[in-house]
């Protein structure tokens, strides 16, 4: 081929030098960074620079905060549908427990605030409910088992939330195999599932509504939740221990 001379030549070093100072641009950009890509946006990036504060998952999440005002305003109304209310609010905080989580899978608009607020609200709307419940017992004939009834379960989950929390901010210091050692398992799923179930019916039933059947339903559950946790806990510290050794 023979060599570019004249206007061609100078049109060809031009375009060169063009497409040399935008790549140089490029490369300082925060819009070309690989974790900030654009993706389907239709204007030639494929993935996203920019990081939302408040996606659809964190909005449900900050609803489920705000649920805990809610539910302390109502738990002492004296009103016939403030029973009602108090444990439908607590279903549906519990829904978008696990709405906010399959939304940010489903969409991949998971966030760092998200994962740090979550665990959050959880256990904010947990040892609220614990606490007003053993403020108001649920049932009186329950009530007169022991004052100690509902307290024994409710220190023994808030313990052990507190102690997880404690662990898992250690060991994601340490990193690697230890903080592996505290992820989420199996049994805690459990332990959280009676929770809700627990604590829903205790609700439900403050008023005596449901009878003695429906409190000591939700009392027995809260005693296996307790139960449970205590046994997560267990295996997490025993799990943490052994990959601490190796």
């Amino acid at each position: 081929m023979p060599p570019l001379t004249g206007d061609g030549g100078a049109r060809v070093a031009r375009n060169v030098r063009q497409v040399r100072d935008l790549c140089t641009r490029c490369v300082g950009s925060e819009e070309c960074e690989g974790d900030g890509e654009k993706a389907g946006s239709g204007d030639g990036y494929v993935g996203s620079s920019e990081k939302k504060f408040l996606t659809l998952p964190t909005i449900l999440t900050l609803a489920r905060v705000a649920a805990v005002p809610a539910l302390l305003a109502v738990f002492y109304c004296e009103e016939k549908w403030a029973t009602t209310a108090g444990a439908t609010i607590f279903v549906v905080a519990a829904v978008t427990d696990w709405l906010d989580g399959y939304l940010a899978r489903k969409m991949g608009s998971s966030s760092e605030f998200g994962a740090f607020l979550d665990p959050v609200a959880d256990k904010l709307m947990v040892a609220t409910t614990l606490v007003l419940l053993c403020t108001r017992p649920p049932v009186a004939a329950l009530a007169k088992v022991g004052p100690w009834l509902l307290p024994v379960p409710a220190i023994t989950i808030i313990g052990r939330e507190i102690t997880m929390s404690a662990l898992r901010e250690w060991a994601a210091s340490q990193g690697g195999d230890v903080r592996q050692a505290v992820a989420v398992n199996s049994l805690g799923k459990w332990k959280t599932a009676a929770q809700m179930v627990a604590l829903t019916l205790l609700l439900a039933g403050r008023d005596g509504g449901g009878g003695v059947a429906l409190g000591a339903a939700g009392v027995s559950l809260l005693y296996v939740s307790a139960g449970l946790a205590v046994w997560s806990l267990v295996v997490y510290i025993r799990s943490m221990w052994n990959r601490l050794a190796q």
